[in-house]
């Protein structure tokens, strides 16, 4: 039975995620600017007219504006919010006007204040999954040897088609030792379609076999549908105890899981652009606001779960080397540090020109593909 959620709770829901996640990114950029001494003229949270703000005794104006789909720090400079050096204009500043620049900034402290913004949101993520830890505590088989057991098979099974049997436990997938079944999911579910190598023990005699995973469509109690691998099977029952997990281990097995999630967004995207997953499965902000909203109404810890995976989002697109985007900053940074000198001005003028057409027509597609997969439409 599908779950309904009240709509109210998708702009609450998305606002309660995207603004401390977009101040917290942008408070990246400006802590590091200011450590370098580079002078911010403004800080926003959302784009377009101001609703609010006032400035400080830096001369920096903090300020609210109306569009929340993100935020900016323009430094002294910036010809625009999308940080475009005017490096015409600094050119005709005297040595005293152009202190506090940020072209007067060295390449690595550029650099590293582009960088700030997208490594605060890694570092949220990082710290929410190793908060979980501290306070719940890492989940392990109490008995490995129990776990991956196959009970019995779907109507559908790739597994079974294969050779496997019930009482086969599943010890290896493409050479990868599995830890738990959750291990198992995560190297099957991400991957429909895909030729794998599956190794399994019967008897006390290993065996490996060839099998291609298969592809489910899956929907959620809330009616999202997503497509999934599956090689068919249901585990035999096993038990779980939690391991109390310390501080510094917290941060380890959180930054692991970074890792994991980061690499399921890589393949993700991947097979969105090679055409093994479908398009429609883009999320932009009326489903993000949608994905918040229902993942509010479950609860607390919940929401606090998705703001993580919504963290890594926002650090993951940045660091596309897309100009206007973080990603676009550090290519340009890199192509000056092998140039030993700046890309010229009419050449960053027309890559930022297209890098902004590119963001703008993602986010009307993305927000098209919203509109469409709405209940609404999608019946």
């Amino acid at each position: 039975m599908l779950e309904s959620v009240p709509i109210w709770m998708w702009p609450v829901g998305f606002l309660l995620i995207l603004g401390p996640l977009v101040t917290v990114h942008e408070l990246g950029h400006y802590l590091v600017g200011r450590w370098f001494g580079v002078k911010a003229e403004a800080f926003s949270v959302g784009f377009g007219k101001e609703i609010a703000g006032f400035n400080d005794r830096r001369g920096t104006r903090w300020k609210l504006s109306v569009l929340p789909l993100g935020g900016y720090v323009q430094f002294k400079g910036d010809m625009n919010p999308a940080s475009m050096p005017d490096r015409e204009a600094i050119r005709n500043l005297s040595p005293e006007e152009r202190d506090g620049s940020f072209e007067q900034a060295a390449l690595w402290q550029r650099a590293l204040i582009v960088f700030a913004g997208p490594a605060t949101n890694i570092i949220v993520a990082i710290a929410i999954f190793a908060a979980f830890l501290m306070v719940f505590g890492k989940s392990v088989p109490a008995d490995p040897a129990t776990e991956n057991i196959i009970a019995e098979f779907a109507e559908e099974s790739p597994a079974r088609d294969a050779g496997l049997q019930v009482g086969d436990r599943i010890t290896a997938v493409d050479g990868e030792q599995l830890t738990d079944f959750r291990h198992l999911l995560r190297l099957v579910a991400l991957y429909p379609n895909k030729n794998i190598a599956l190794t399994y023990v019967r008897n006390g005699q290993e065996v490996t076999v060839p099998i291609t995973i298969g592809s489910v469509s899956t929907t959620d109690n809330f009616g999202n549908e997503s497509t999934v691998g599956r090689i068919g099977i249901s585990p035999a029952p096993f038990e779980t105890e939690m391991m109390p997990v310390g501080p510094i281990d917290a941060v380890v097995l959180g930054a692991r899981q970074t890792v994991d999630v980061t690499d399921m967004m890589v393949t993700g995207l991947v097979q969105i652009i090679t055409g093994k997953r479908s398009v429609r499965e883009m999320g932009g902000p009326i489903k993000i606001a949608k994905f918040s909203g229902e993942q509010l109404s479950l609860g607390l810890t919940q929401f606090v779960w998705f703001a993580a995976m919504i963290s890594l989002n926002l650090a993951f697109i940045n660091l596309l080397p897309i100009p206007a985007l973080d990603g676009g900053h550090l290519a340009f940074y890199a192509a000056e540090a092998i140039r030993r000198k700046p890309v010229g001005p009419q050449g960053t003028e027309w890559a930022y020109r297209i890098g902004v057409g590119m963001v703008l027509t993602l986010m009307v597609f993305v927000t098209i593909n919203d509109v469409i997969s709405l209940p609404i439409f999608s019946g």
